[in-house]
């Protein structure tokens, strides 16, 4: 026997035994010591259940406890609301606002109170708002580096005006309306000045990160127009940080006289963080550029600086935001530098903690409290002041300035946008004691009402003014072309499809259209760096069409739904053929992937549904992965999904027909003939082409125009010595998964291979 073989497994056991022994000798040896320590010993004569169940309910009512069931409760069901905002094309935040009102008193505290006082319970609710406060330091933090001062300086004087008109107006509009509700809804002790102040910021906001993920959305960044707004948007942002950190000034000293120096102590501030703070971390982030990470003394630093400029903000009574929003402001401008930092942040900030706001929000928000008619008219008429001060106030200027009506409107409904930093300033006036329950309440609906409209308002401007024409070219250049279109992830595999697409379409001249397009998460993009992100993901894809001498459309887009926009984008634009690259799914294969849906970042709700509906078979072993299958599920155009094993041309392509179906195979070897001289090997797997006439006529047909450019195989048994001698196989996707469920031997030695599906 040989002992060294289980040596280790001999000295565990050993190890185990000796120490396990010890122990017990001191556990022995130690009772002996209790003498004389007056011990009592607990007696229950309780049963062992109850003991546990007693227990049980402690544990759950543990302040720990509770606050990592309500993090877990909203962030899910945040998530949920999120995802069904973003399916009805709506920003995923209104879902998320939507949400902490669903978990607060309006709904879940209103039918299911025992469960709510359970999970909300008031004594709690410092823990969660604190644990918000932090969320909201870190989102105020990634919104002023998201901010890009460079462009703000170049642009300011196109829309400086709109941006302070589309604050001045709403502001005396809400000062106007803050005379005709202050005598109702102030609360007791409140001037009219501090109230009138809080309702006429509330009126001027506007949601810059919400605004600038639209802008994204809808491909406008690269425009005049969407320059214009975000410029616009940033301005604003400044500006209305800055009236209401002077605002809440004048809110905590009671007079405009007495907040002189409070203010003074922020301009002081302002100051110092802009030309000592700034060239510092200037210089500090200069040591790491060119590096791709960021080191941990640096980021240190950073932090450092975002935790003193919120206390200092705090400590001169302007608000912790403030600050975290002015650190994020002078950082350094470098792109790279920011993006690699807000990734840092921006997880923890928005997943974890930015939720508990919401909810926390949500929590004070009692919409039960307009019980009466004349509350919902007042509610109404605060939704119209916010909406012409706002809206109508900066259409009407950029107007004035010569923008056409269609911009101008486009601008007017951007600006209306107020989203999370609505509730921010509300949040901020309640704690205050400036906004009485009601008119808190009425003021998130507002914000809520406000948000919701900028999707359709949108729509509804791009209808009125639709390009009639626009169609009928579309519908010409269709009839005159072979449109391919191709969507790819990364660089890589870009420059791939394009060489495949290339050579479906070399000798087609003029008669071709080929668009390369990139759809990104809009999640995964910040305003001030995307131009950059856009020109890297298309690099490789342009150097590709400069060596094939192949002209190339790209298209960007920023998404919240990558899945939906690619469907709807190749079934409208009437391309030919689609080619996309197969991807790995994280759970394929499972049956918990099958089961609720899972990719490699979240839960799909959408598979999930559907598995529950029965249009999913949880036991399907489908050869594609989640995303392949919603694509191949919703376009109706042909797709070719390429298995990539350094695919570089379609020299020799092996075509195996496995029954009749698969007959529409021989257009695009037949096209690869025409265009690239392809040699294609038909191989007869199933023995039917000899018997069908038409079949072998379409053959003879391709061999008269190409000699020598197609051969049929009736072989059984194929090599392995043949298959890597092809360069691309080109096969259907039912014997695609024909092949995966067999566990053919062909799978290990196939070259590149083409998986298309007709529709």
């Amino acid at each position: 026997m040989n002992l060294g073989k289980y040596r280790n497994i001999i000295f565990y056991i050993c190890t185990i035994a000796v120490f396990s022994f010890l122990m017990y000798i001191f556990i022995i040896e130690g009772q002996t010591l209790e003498a004389g320590k007056n011990i009592v010993i607990k007696t229950n004569n309780s049963s062992t259940w109850i003991n546990f169940w007693e227990s049980f309910k402690a544990n759950l009512h543990h302040p720990l406890a509770l606050l990592l069931a309500q993090i877990v409760t909203i962030i899910l069901v945040a998530r949920l609301f999120g995802w069904i905002c973003i399916k009805i094309k709506q920003p995923s935040v209104i879902g998320e606002m939507i949400a902490g009102i669903v978990l607060g008193p309006s709904l879940l505290g209103m039918y299911f109170p025992e469960f709510s006082a359970f999970l909300f319970p008031k004594e709690s609710l410092g823990n969660l708002q604190f644990l918000s406060q932090i969320g909201l330091i870190l989102f105020m933090y990634i919104v002023g580096m998201e901010l890009d001062l460079s462009v703000l300086r170049k642009k300011a004087h196109d829309a400086v005006v709109i941006s302070h008109a589309s604050i001045i107006i709403p502001f005396a509009l809400g000062i106007g309306l803050s005379y005709f509700i202050y005598r109702e809804f102030a609360p007791d002790s409140v001037q009219f000045t501090s109230f009138a102040l809080f309702i006429a910021i509330a009126m001027s906001i506007t949601a810059f990160p919400v605004l600038a993920r639209i802008v994204q959305e809808r491909n406008l960044q690269k425009t005049k127009l969407g320059t214009v707004v975000i410029t616009c948007a940033a301005a604003d942002d400044i500006t209305a940080w800055c009236i209401l950190a002077a605002v809440i000034a004048i809110v905590k000293a009671g007079s405009f006289t007495s907040s002189i120096y409070v203010i003074l102590m922020a301009i002081a501030y302002v100051f110092f963080m802009i030309k000592i703070v700034r060239p510092f971390l200037k210089r500090i982030g200069d040591l790491e550029v060119g590096k791709n990470t960021i080191s941990k003394p640096m980021v240190a630093i950073f932090f450092l600086t975002l935790i003193l400029s919120a206390y200092t903000t705090e400590v001169i009574g302007i608000h912790a935001l403030f600050g975290a929003f002015m650190a994020g402001a002078i950082m350094p401008e470098n792109a790279k530098f920011r993006t690699m930092f807000i990734d840092k942040v921006e997880d923890v900030a928005l997943v974890l903690l930015l939720p508990l706001f919401f909810v926390f929000t949500g929590l004070r928000t009692q919409i039960g409290l307009l019980n009466e008619g004349h509350l919902w008219i007042t509610a109404g008429f605060i939704i119209l002041t916010a909406v012409v001060g706002k809206f109508a106030g900066s259409a009407l200027t950029a107007k004035f300035l010569g923008i056409n009506w269609k911009e101008s409107l486009t601008i007017g409904a951007l600006m209306n946008t107020r989203g999370l930093m609505e509730l921010i300033v509300l949040n901020i006036g309640y704690d205050l004691g400036v906004l009485s329950p009601e008119i808190f309440a009425m003021m998130v609906i507002m914000a809520l009402f406000t948000t919701f409209m900028t999707g359709p308002a949108l729509d509804f401007i791009n209808f009125i003014f639709k390009s009639k024409n626009a169609d009928d070219e579309n519908q010409e250049n269709h009839d005159a072309q072979y449109r391919v279109l191709l969507s790819f992830d990364n660089p890589e595999s870009g420059s791939t499809l394009l060489k495949l697409a290339d050579n479906f379409t070399r000798k087609m001249n003029g008669n071709k259209s080929v668009t390369a397009m990139n759809i990104a998460p809009v999640d995964e993009l910040h305003a001030f760096d995307i131009n950059d992100f856009e020109k890297e993901q298309f690099k490789k894809v342009i150097e590709t069409s400069q060596d094939l001498h192949l002209e190339v459309t790209t298209l960007f887009k920023a998404s919240t739904d990558v899945e939906s926009d690619l469907t709807n984008i190749s079934n409208k634009g009437n391309y030919d053929l689609l080619l996309i690259i197969l991807r790995k799914s994280m759970y394929e294969g499972s049956l918990l992937g099958r089961l609720l849906g899972f990719t490699t970042k979240i839960i799909n709700p959408e598979k999930l549904l559907n598995t529950v509906k029965g249009k999913g078979n949880i036991f399907n072993n489908s050869p594609f992965d989640d995303f392949t299958l919603q694509i191949l599920d919703k376009t109706n155009i042909p797709v070719g999904i390429l298995v990539e094993k350094d695919f570089t041309t379609a020299d020799k392509v092996f075509v195996p027909i496995f029954n009749l179906s698969d007959f529409y195979l021989l257009e695009y070897a037949k096209r690869l003939i025409n265009n690239n001289n392809s040699q294609i090997i038909i191989l007869d797997v199933a023995g039917q082409i000899r018997s069908n006439i038409e079949v072998k006529e379409l053959i003879r047909s391709i061999e008269q125009v190409a000699p020598n450019h197609i051969t049929l195989y009736n072989e059984k048994k194929i090599e392995k010595e043949f298959l890597t001698s092809q360069d691309l196989m080109l096969i259907s996707s039912k014997s695609w998964k024909n092949l995966i469920d067999s566990k053919s031997l062909w799978l290990s030695d196939i070259p590149s291979t083409l998986i298309i599906s007709n529709p």
